[in-house]
């Protein structure tokens, strides 16, 4: 009687807790996910991103209106996607703040900020965002620009463990969405630029403790780390590394966004970012194919033990990582349904492989690419153009650029139609050897001379067989990946646009500028437009309460592809629309005016400007752009005089806001000679000032 007596409460109390957060969420009910809810990043464990719902289509979706919105204390870029579960909507924001919310309301529930350390903003090569948190049991698991990863009390926000998963003292950062497996929260990290050396990582739910590591590039040394890559590292992947850079900072191949969870196949995919440094000749004297960089790699989720991989870019010279999403379907392939992984890759090639193997099933070009011809299908290797890789003063001019051709911004699919939206871009980049390398620790060591394309540039004309000028710009691709070619495309002037969802009302949302739009999923004819007042970035996501439809989106332009360009920086927001919604959030500010400055009053340098502007490309272009300074340092009247200016450079007086101290890579003279080339920017600005800033992501 008294084992009953205790089951009875110990049943009650676990069901009062189930109804005030996502206490239930586990694997089954991620796998098989209520339509009314978003469990995870990609809604279930597929990451295809479609939503059953169908209250909102194309017939119903021209009565859109906000229902409720929020808005954060930040201006940085918005790249989450928000999670609901119970009636609870989480969300993140830039430093990695977490925000919940009350679904149908908008109630604010709590908000957790982990007081990410300003100067750590340095490390984050793209942006201080963060994709999202991951649910399991009755907690939200977030990962920290500064590398921690946090359980946080889904109905509370209190902390229940946290872990350092990174050694603070290298420039690691996290930005991607962790992933709740089996008990086991898996997150990654970013910092190939640095660089660092790229791992996943499992550690169980409940406690914190780390219960296996995956290293995705070799011990310098060729010894073991004590973890679950070792056998392979020292078997299969040691040999296809040479001599060079790449021993004195790890080699990159940070796993930053892309990790799967297949149920069926149990295996977990990660897709690992490029190598480090960039340029092949430093990093490893151009020798092997340098894996496991620009991968794709199957593991299994209980030991982290190795089971296959696919490289999508042997011996990556140009930043083409394999993060972006990978997505898990069943498709009708040769008269037979199989079980496949797919990526949109940034290379510009669309991969489909068999889920259980790895085995390249096809791959095709879905943008202009012209850095190899094909995919051979017999040894899944890429056919390089002549003249794709760069060699002394010669540069290469590829399309994609290191943007690439789809990078972080999710994709979905469609079962009904069939059909992948691809949130594509076309861009070129120029790369060349940077005559001379040293490695810098801690900072970027790309090893690369780097011009900027130019628009009618005759290499970009031949690969699009157009004479007119190319300047980058995207398009929403309906992609169908059995037949591999495109059904329909929007064009969009914009590169850098937000990802997309797909729902059973026949409906694909997605962003360009600042109008959100739902396209009929079938033709791509627009049924529905909204002006967000600022470019969203991130994916929508969907959901249900009370039998009421919502689509929420986070509003907030940045990142790799919105640092240094010319968009007002405007305060991030959440936007929740529901059919026949009323609520009209207030425009934004006007942004404050940086007027030129009054060059007559500044206190003139003695600096060298020459080796100033390589100090600005190497220590600050990838924060405030080349030609575009966003922020406008060229209008800052901080460089007006030397002591003000040493103090924030190299005192570290604005540490709390994001900007770090330099004193660690240079002293006063050079701080000087920085100063003498923004004040020399500032009474000669370029030509064109709304020049790209720098071309990557993470």
């Amino acid at each position: 009687m008294k084992g009953i007596v205790l089951w009875a409460a110990a049943m009650a109390a676990a069901l009062g807790l189930a109804a005030c957060g996502p206490q239930g969420v586990d694997g089954r009910r991620i796998e098989a996910a209520k339509a009314s809810d978003w469990l995870s990043y990609g809604r279930t464990y597929d990451e295809q991103r479609f939503s059953p719902l169908d209250q909102v289509n194309r017939d119903t979706a021209s009565r859109l209106g906000v229902a409720w919105w929020a808005e954060f204390d930040t201006d940085r870029g918005q790249e989450a996607t928000p999670l609901v579960a119970d009636g609870v909507l989480y969300t993140t924001t830039a430093w990695s703040k977490v925000y919940a919310f009350d679904a149908a309301t908008g109630k604010r529930l709590w908000t957790y900020d982990p007081q990410v350390p300003g100067e750590k903003g340095f490390n984050a090569c793209c942006d201080v965002v963060n994709r999202g948190v991951a649910l399991w049991g009755g907690r939200a698991y977030v990962g920290t620009i500064d590398g921690r990863l946090i359980a946080l009390d889904a109905k509370t926000g209190k902390v229940a463990w946290t872990v350092q998963t990174t050694d603070p003292a290298l420039p690691y950062t996290i930005t991607g969405a962790p992933r709740a497996v089996k008990g086991k929260i898996l997150i990654g990290n970013g910092g190939a630029e640095y660089p660092v050396r790229g791992y996943v990582s499992a550690y169980d739910a409940a406690t914190g403790k780390l219960a296996w590591r995956f290293h995705f590039t070799p011990n310098p040394k060729n010894a073991p780390d004590g973890a679950a890559s070792d056998k392979v590292l020292h078997d299969v992947a040691y040999a296809t590394w040479g001599d060079g850079a790449w021993k004195l900072g790890g080699g990159g191949a940070t796993p930053w966004d892309a990790i799967t969870y297949d149920p069926k196949d149990d295996l977990v995919f990660i897709g690992t970012g490029n190598a480090g440094p960039w340029d092949g000749n430093i990093r490893s004297g151009g020798q092997g194919d340098n894996l496991f960089a620009a991968s794709i790699v199957a593991l299994r989720p209980d030991t982290g033990e190795y089971v296959w991989h696919y490289q999508t870019t042997p011996r990556d010279d140009w930043d083409y990582d394999a993060v972006q999403q990978l997505m898990v379907a069943d498709l009708p392939i040769s008269g037979q349904t199989r079980r496949v992984v797919m990526q949109a890759n940034k290379n510009g090639f669309f991969y489909v492989l068999d889920a259980a193997t790895g085995k390249l099933v096809s791959a095709e070009k879905f943008i202009p690419a012209n850095w190899a011809e094909r995919v051979d299908l017999a040894t899944g290797r890429p056919v390089e153009a002549p003249g794709a890789r760069y060699h002394g003063e010669e540069a290469s001019r590829q399309t994609p650029g290191a943007l690439g051709g789809h990078n972080w911004q999710p994709m979905a699919f469609s079962p009904t139609e069939g059909l992948v939206y691809i949130p594509a871009q076309i861009s070129q980049g120029s790369y060349a050897d940077p005559g001379e390398f040293r490695f810098t620790p801690g900072a970027w060591n790309t090893a690369m001379r780097r011009g900027d394309p130019k628009p009618g540039d005759a290499a970009l004309k031949v690969t699009l067989g157009s004479a007119a000028d190319v300047p980058p710009k995207g398009e929403l691709l309906a992609w169908d990946p059995v037949a591999q070619k495109a059904r329909w495309s929007v064009p969009f002037p914009q590169s850098w646009r937000s990802g997309v969802l797909a729902t059973a009302g026949g409906l694909v949302f997605h962003a360009a500028g600042h109008e959100f739009i739902a396209f009929d999923a079938a033709t791509g004819k627009p049924l529905w437009r909204y002006d967000a007042g600022a470019d969203p970035i991130a994916a929508a996501s969907t959901y249900a309460i009370k039998g009421e439809q919502y689509v929420a989106l986070m509003v907030g332009y940045g990142g790799a592809g919105g640092m240094g360009g010319d968009q007002p920086r405007r305060p991030g927001r959440l936007l929740v629309f529901k059919l026949d919604g009323k609520v009209s959030p207030p425009p934004y500010a006007e942004p404050p005016e940086h007027p030129l400055l009054d060059l007559a009053a500044a206190t003139p340098s003695k600096g060298d400007k020459a080796r100033g502007e390589g100090l600005y490309l190497q220590f600050c272009a990838q924060c405030h752009g080349r030609g575009a300074f966003l922020p406008n340092l060229t209008r800052s009247p901080a460089i007006l005089e030397p002591d003000g200016f040493q103090s924030i450079v190299i005192g570290g007086a604005l540490k709390p806001h994001g900007m770090a101290p330099f004193k660690r890579f240079f002293d006063e003279a050079g701080a000087e000679d920085l100063r003498a080339y923004l004040l020399d920017q500032a009474e000669h600005p370029p030509a064109e000032a709304a020049t790209a800033a720098p071309d990557h992501a993470r």
